[in-house]
C-alpha cells in the first residue's frame, strides 16, 4: 500500500501553486493544523474559530499532497448534514476534482456500512433492518409483557434508556451482571437486555447502538484479525469532528482503527462537551494526550464571530472549570456592547422584558432570525412563547415534532420497511391491521406465540398458520392477501423507480383512502405529508438506500420561510450563531439544574457551566443574560436567587441593570439604584439581623414571622402565603 500512495505522490504531476491557495486565507494555528498531517493531532477548536475550515482544508490537503486517495481517508461527523457540507467545500477547495470513494459520515452511518459486509461474524445477515426508537421501545415491551412484568411501574421506554447506556459503553449482555442493574425491572433488566439481543438477531435487526457495538465485537475478537488489519491497511488517516461530544463506544471502535497507521487527527472543544447525559465522555479529550504519546495539541483562540466583551464574559464563567486543557478567545471584532445582566421580579416580567428588548432590537434593523432565546428547560418556553403572540413577534420553537416522527409517516415507512425487510416484525406489526382489516390483538398474539415457539418471525409465521386451520377463515384470506401484495411489491422493486413504487404501495394497500376519507381537520395535512414522503425519496438511489438514511438521521428541518426570533434550549443551540441572544432564567437550581448538580455532584456543575459558556458565545454582537426574584415552577412559587454563574461574570465586561432592591447579594453586592455593583467581593450576609420569632415584611408576600433561620435562608409563617422559605436579603424588619 506504501508503494502505491508514493507512486501516486511521485509520478503524478505536481499541484500548482494556486492548488494550495486555501493556505493562504488561514491564520497561523489554523494552518499548522492543516499541515500537520503525520502523527496524533488534537486540535482544540473554540467557539467561532474556523474549525470546518480547517477540516476541511487539511482533507484538501491530504488529496492534493498526494498523501492518501479519498478511499484512504476516514472523516467522521456527528450529523449527515456536516458530512454533506464537508464534502461539498472540499470538492470546492479541490477545484471541482470529484472526490467520491471515501468513508465520510456519521458514527452509525460508517460502523452500518462496515457491519453490512460483516454482518455474518455476529450472526446476521447483510440486509439486517435498523430499528427506530420507537420499534426498540415496542420490542422491549413485549418481552417485558411475555416475562410477566410490569410496564407501568418499570416504563419500558426508561428500561430501554439504561440499555441504550450500556451500549454506549460498549458493554454486551455477558458483560453485564444482574447486580450491576440493582432493582431495574425487579433485578431482571440485564437478562430482559440478554432476550431484546437474541430477539433482534432472530429477526435480522439492530438498533443504533448495536451498530458501534457489533463493529467493535468483531474488530476486537482475535478470530477476525484479519477484518481489522483489512481496515488498518485501508485508512490512512482518520479525522474526527466533535471529539469532545464521543461516548465510549465510538472513542473505542476509533481508538481500534487508529492503531493502524497512527495518523488520527481529533478536532474538538473541552469547553462545549455537553451532551453527557446522552453519554458523551470528556474524558476523551482529556486524555487524549494519553491515549496516543506524541500528540500534538493545536489551540485555535482566535474567534471571527464575537466581540471582544463576549468572550471576555464567556472566558471568565468556564475558566471556574477544573476539568480543561486551557484556552482563552480572543476577537479582532472591536469591544462592542456589554453583555447585559437584567434582574427581574418574576417570570412574566423577563419575558415582557425579553419582548420589549426584542422591539427594540427590531429598531435598530436587527433580523428576527438573527435573535435567539435560549432557555436552560423546556417548560421557560411558554411566558415567552405567550409575550411573543401578545406583541405579534413572529417566533418558532426549535425542537418540535419532526417530519418522520409523524404518526402517518411511521405508518408509510413501516410498509416500506416490510417491502424491503420481510423478517421486520416490528414494522409488520405496526401496519397489519391499518387501514383496518379486521385482525384484532388476540390474533396477533396467536402468531406472536407461534413465532417464538418454533424461533421463527411474524411473517413466516402467518405463512405457517394460513395454511392450516388455527384461523378463522376470514383472518386467513386477509392475511394472504397482505402478504401476496408485499410480495408483489417486492417483486416490482428492480422493474421501477423507488418514489413511483412507494407511491403504488401506499395507494394499493389502502392507507392513502383511509385518509382520504378521513373527515378529521388532521386528515388533509397527514395527506399532504405523504406525498411530500414520496417526493423527497427521488433524491436517494433506492429505497434501501433511503430507508437508512430516515433510520440513521431523522432529522428534519422546520423552516419557516419567515422572519422569525428562535426559541430553544440551549443544548440545542450549540453550533447555532445570532446577532443577539437572550439567555434567560439565570437561577441556582433552574440553571445550574439542580438535578444535574444533585445527579453528578461537581462533574455535573462543570457541564452547567459549559452550557453557559455555550450559551454566551452563540452571540455575534449582543448578549443578554436575566434572573428572575421569583419563578413559578410546577404550579409553585419560588423564591429564587441568581445563579453562581451570574456572580462568575467579569463586571468590566458587563452592565448589570436590576429591578430596584430586587437583588442585594450572595456574592455580588448591588446598591440601591440596582444599577451598578459597587463591589464583587464576597460579602456573607449578616444573619444575626434576624431572629426567631421576629416580625419582617417581603415584597411578593407581605408580613410574615420568622419560625426557623438556616444560614442566610428563613423560614417565614406569611400571614396570607403560608409558609415560605426566602433568602435573607429578600425581607427587612417590620
Amino acid at each position: 500500500m506504501s508503494e502505491t500512495i508514493s507512486h501516486m505522490a511521485t509520478s503524478s504531476p505536481p499541484p500548482s501553486d494556486d492548488s494550495f491557495s486555501y493556505l493562504e486565507t488561514l491564520n497561523p494555528p489554523q494552518r499548522e493544523a492543516v499541515e500537520t498531517l503525520d502523527g496524533p493531532v488534537l486540535v482544540l477548536a473554540g467557539a467561532g474559530t474556523g474549525k470546518t475550515r480547517v477540516l476541511t482544508a487539511r482533507l484538501a490537503h491530504l488529496l492534493n499532497t498526494g498523501r492518501a486517495y479519498p478511499s484512504q481517508i476516514l472523516a467522521v461527523t456527528f450529523t449527515n448534514k456536516a458530512a454533506q457540507e464537508m464534502k461539498e467545500r472540499v470538492a470546492a477547495l479541490m477545484g471541482g476534482q470529484s472526490v467520491e470513494g471515501w468513508w465520510l459520515g456519521t458514527f452509525h452511518s460508517l460502523a452500518a456500512r462496515m457491519l453490512r459486509k460483516h454482518a455474518g461474524l455476529v450472526g446476521l445477515s447483510s440486509n439486517f433492518t435498523i430499528l427506530d426508537p420507537d420499534d426498540q421501545v415496542r420490542l422491549l415491551k413485549q418481552i417485558m409483557e411475555a416475562e410477566k412484568l410490569d410496564t407501568k411501574k418499570w416504563a419500558p421506554k426508561a428500561m430501554m434508556g439504561v440499555i441504550e447506556r450500556w451500549k454506549d459503553r460498549a458493554l454486551t449482555p455477558e458483560q453485564i451482571k444482574d447486580a450491576d442493574a440493582g432493582e431495574l425491572a425487579d433485578g431482571k433488566l440485564p437478562g430482559l437486555y440478554r432476550v431484546y439481543q437474541a430477539r433482534l438477531r432472530a429477526v435480522n435487526a439492530c438498533d443504533f447502538g448495536d451498530l458501534l457495538l457489533h463493529m467493535i465485537t468483531i474488530l476486537k475478537d482475535p478470530a477476525n484479525a484479519s477484518v481489522l488489519e483489512d481496515y488498518h491497511r485501508r485508512f490512512r488517516y482518520i479525522l474526527v469532528d466533535e471529539y469532545q461530544d464521543t461516548n465510549v463506544a465510538q472513542y473505542m471502535w476509533l481508538r481500534l482503527l487508529a492503531r493502524g497507521a497512527n495518523n488520527i487527527c481529533c478536532v474538538g472543544d473541552d469547553d462545549q462537551s455537553i451532551y453527557g447525559w446522552r453519554g458523551a465522555e470528556i474524558g476523551n479529550i482529556l486524555k487524549f494526550e494519553q491515549d496516543f504519546p506524541g500528540a500534538k495539541i493545536i489551540r485555535l483562540e482566535q474567534n471571527y464571530r464575537s466581540t471582544e466583551n463576549i468572550l471576555k464574559a464567556a472566558h471568565a464563567v468556564i475558566a471556574h472549570n477544573q476539568g480543561r486543557l486551557g484556552k482563552e478567545l480572543w476577537s479582532e471584532a472591536g469591544a462592542g456592547e456589554k453583555l447585559t445582566v437584567r434582574g427581574l421580579w418574576d417570570g412574566e416580567a423577563e419575558a415582557r422584558w425579553v419582548g420589549e428588548e426584542i422591539e427594540q432590537l427590531q429598531r435598530k434593523k436587527y433580523e428576527l432570525s438573527q435573535i435567539a432565546v435560549l432557555v436552560r428547560a423546556g417548560f421557560q418556553t411558554r411566558e415567552f412563547e405567550e409575550r411573543f403572540i401578545q406583541l405579534g413577534i413572529p417566533y418558532r420553537v426549535i425542537g418540535g415534532p419532526r417530519f418522520y416522527e409523524r404518526m402517518e409517516i411511521r405508518d408509510a415507512l413501516a410498509y416500506l420497511r416490510v417491502t424491503v425487510q420481510p423478517a421486520d416484525d416490528l414494522a409488520l406489526e405496526r401496519i397489519i391491521n391499518t387501514p383496518k382489516r379486521g385482525i384484532g390483538g388476540a390474533t396477533v398474539q396467536t402468531l406472536y406465540a407461534y413465532g417464538r415457539a418454533h424461533g421463527i418471525n411474524l411473517h413466516d409465521s402467518i405463512m405457517d398458520l394460513t395454511q392450516t386451520d388455527e384461523l378463522r377463515p376470514k383472518v386467513k384470506t386477509t392475511l394472504m392477501k397482505l402478504l401476496d401484495d408485499f410480495a408483489h411489491w417486492r417483486s416490482l422493486a428492480g422493474q421501477m423507480n423507488h418514489a413511483e413504487l412507494a407511491a403504488q404501495i401506499l395507494e394499493e394497500s389502502g392507507y392513502m383512502q383511509m385518509w382520504k376519507e378521513d373527515k378529521t381537520p388532521e386528515a388533509p395535512g397527514r395527506l399532504e405529508n405523504l406525498k411530500e414522503l414520496v417526493s423527497g425519496m427521488a433524491e436517494y438511489e433506492s429505497l434501501e438506500a433511503f430507508l437508512e438514511h430516515i433510520a440513521l438521521v431523522m432529522d428534519n428541518q422546520n423552516d419557516t420561510g419567515t422572519d422569525t426570533v428562535s426559541v430553544m434550549t440551549l443544548h440545542g443551540a450549540k453550533g447555532l450563531e445570532f446577532d443577539a441572544v437572550f439567555l434567560p432564567g439565570w437561577e441556582e437550581g433552574l440553571f445550574p439544574s439542580q438535578r444535574s448538580m444533585d445527579e453528578n455532584g461537581t462533574k455535573g456543575l462543570e457541564e452547567e457551566r459549559r452550557l453557559a459558556y455555550v450559551g454566551i458565545t452563540r452571540a455575534r454582537k449582543k448578549a443578554y443574560v436575566s434572573f428572575a426574584g421569583n419563578r413559578r415552577m410546577y404550579g409553585n412559587w419560588i423564591s429564587a436567587i441568581p445563579s453562581r454563574f451570574v456572580d462568575e461574570l467579569p463586571p468590566e465586561h458587563v452592565e448589570i441593570q436590576s429591578d430596584s432592591g430586587l437583588y442585594r447579594g450572595r456574592s455580588t453586592h448591588w446598591d440601591s439604584s440596582g444599577v451598578q455593583p459597587k463591589t464583587r467581593t464576597v460579602r456573607p450576609v449578616d444573619t444575626h439581623a434576624f431572629t426567631r420569632g421576629q416580625r419582617v415584611f417581603h415584597n411578593k408576600f407581605g408580613y410574615g414571622e420568622i419560625i426557623n433561620i438556616d444560614g442566610n435562608k428563613l423560614d417565614i409563617a406569611f400571614e396570607q402565603g403560608g409558609t415560605k422559605r426566602v433568602m435573607s436579603s429578600f425581607v427587612e424588619k417590620a
